[in-house]
C-alpha cells in the first residue's frame, strides 16, 4: 500500500507548511487547524480503530493539550516537524512547571493520547512511521516522568537549576 492509500479523504490535500508559525495570526490559524486534525482523529479512532468514543476523547483530549498549549502556543512549532525529545522536555519539565499538581495519571493521559495523535499522522502517511515510533516511546517512559515529578517535589535550598537541567528546554 503506498502511504497516500490510507489518506482519509479530507486530509489528502493539507499542505504540512500551512501548520508553521511566524506571528500571532499564524498560531491563531494553526491552533484552529489542530482542533480539525483532532476531529479526524476522534473519527479515525471510533471508526477504523474501534476505540470507544469516551477513550477517543480521552486520547483526543491528551493529544489536544500537548499540541495547542505546548508545541502550538509555547513553542511556537509546526506540529509535523517536531522532534521525540520534544515530548520528553515537555513531559520532564514544562509539564512539571506549569501544572500546579503535576502528576503520574494526568501526564499519562496526555502523553497516551500524544502518542495515538502521531501514530495517526503516521497511518495518513503525513510523518514517517520511524518518527511515531520514536514519539511513542518517549511517551511510554512513565518511569522516567515520575521521577522527574518526585525529584521536582523533593528540590532543596539552590537545587532548582541542577533538576531543570537534568532535562533542559531552551527559552522560546
Amino acid at each position: 500500500m503506498t502511504p497516500s492509500a490510507g489518506i482519509s479523504h479530507l486530509l489528502q490535500g493539507l499542505n504540512k507548511t500551512d501548520y508553521n508559525i511566524d506571528n500571532l495570526d499564524d498560531e491563531i490559524r494553526v491552533d484552529k487547524l489542530s482542533v480539525t486534525l483532532l476531529r479526524h482523529l476522534y473519527q479515525d479512532l471510533t471508526k477504523q480503530s474501534k476505540v470507544s468514543p469516551v477513550q477517543a476523547g480521552e486520547f483526543c483530549h491528551g493529544a489536544d493539550y500537548f499540541l495547542r498549549e505546548f508545541i502550538i502556543a509555547d513553542r511556537l512549532e509546526n506540529l509535523f516537524a517536531i522532534k521525540a525529545i520534544r515530548i520528553r522536555q515537555f513531559a520532564g519539565h514544562w509539564y512539571i512547571i506549569r501544572t500546579t499538581e503535576p502528576n503520574l495519571k494526568e501526564l499519562q493521559s496526555i502523553l497516551s493520547g500524544t502518542a495515538e495523535f502521531y501514530l495517526f499522522l503516521a497511518r495518513q502517511g503525513l510523518i514517517t512511521e520511524e518518527a511515531a515510533d520514536e514519539i511513542t516511546a518517549q511517551c511510554q517512559d512513565l518511569s522516567y516522568y515520575q521521577q522527574r515529578i518526585e525529584d521536582f517535589w523533593n528540590i532543596k535550598n539552590d537545587g532548582y537549576d541542577s533538576w531543570r537541567q537534568a532535562c533542559p528546554l531552551e527559552p522560546t
